[in-house]
């Protein structure tokens, strides 16, 4: 017998189930009592009357509406919920990079920044050469330190102190902690150790601006 298919899905209850003969009828909300026959029931059980389910509809060639496809409610609604817990954490996902990406960005462009307005402050003669080759150098040795520890997280082995991190933050490599931080994601997550690093990054813009304003900047030099 040939059937049309019906592009509609409803949902509806079974009715009337006869077990001997393998078939019943399922009711919609609207009233419509639908044949349906057990190879359309998709559970690995027997119907039973009463049971929530949603199925398509055809047509056989006498135009009689029967009942394909036949699935419980309760695993259709599982399967949906499943499917949107997936979409949201991939939206999830999805915008957490796009604003670590965007904070990756941020923080270059600081780190950049700072060591522009050190060369500024250096070519107006404010600010010594020595200061800004310490700076960078400052900032290069503390990514690599940092790009050693987490080498040694992942592999078990012996870890570099966080006070000798913060020290060096705190000497004039925050910059290149700043950008091992969010690049390597390395001490990125962790409350305790953020909190520190801010203050580094404050003890040494205010030691800097202090020796600038307060004339100690000559000493420092002397020093380098």
């Amino acid at each position: 017998m040939k059937t049309k298919q019906i592009n509609i899905r409803k949902q509806g209850h079974i009715k009337k189930w006869q077990d001997d003969k393998g078939f019943g009828f399922i009711e919609t909300a609207a009233g419509e009592s639908v044949f349906f026959h057990v190879s359309a029931f998709k559970a690995q059980r027997r119907p039973t009357i009463g049971e929530q389910v949603v199925f398509t509809v055809e047509q056989d060639n006498q135009g009689r509406l029967q009942a394909k496809d036949v699935q419980e409610l309760s695993f259709v609604q599982q399967k949906m919920a499943q499917k949107n817990q997936k979409i949201r954490q991939r939206n999830h996902k999805r915008n957490a990079q796009a604003e670590f990406e965007a904070g990756q960005k941020k923080r270059l462009f600081l780190g950049i920044g700072f060591y522009g307005v050190l060369i500024l402050l250096a070519v107006m003669n404010k600010l010594s050469w020595l200061i800004v080759a310490w700076y960078a150098a400052l900032g290069v040795i503390t990514y690599g330190m940092y790009a050693k520890d987490k080498a040694a997280a992942q592999g078990g082995d012996w870890r570099t102190p966080e006070s000798t991190l913060h020290l060096l933050s705190a000497l004039g490599g925050w910059v290149g902690a700043m950008v091992a931080q969010t690049y390597l994601r390395h001490k990125s997550q962790k409350p305790e150790f953020r909190i520190v690093y801010y203050l580094t990054v404050i003890i040494n813009l205010a030691g800097l601006l202090f020796m600038m304003v307060g004339g100690g900047l000559t000493a420092l030099e002397g020093l380098l």
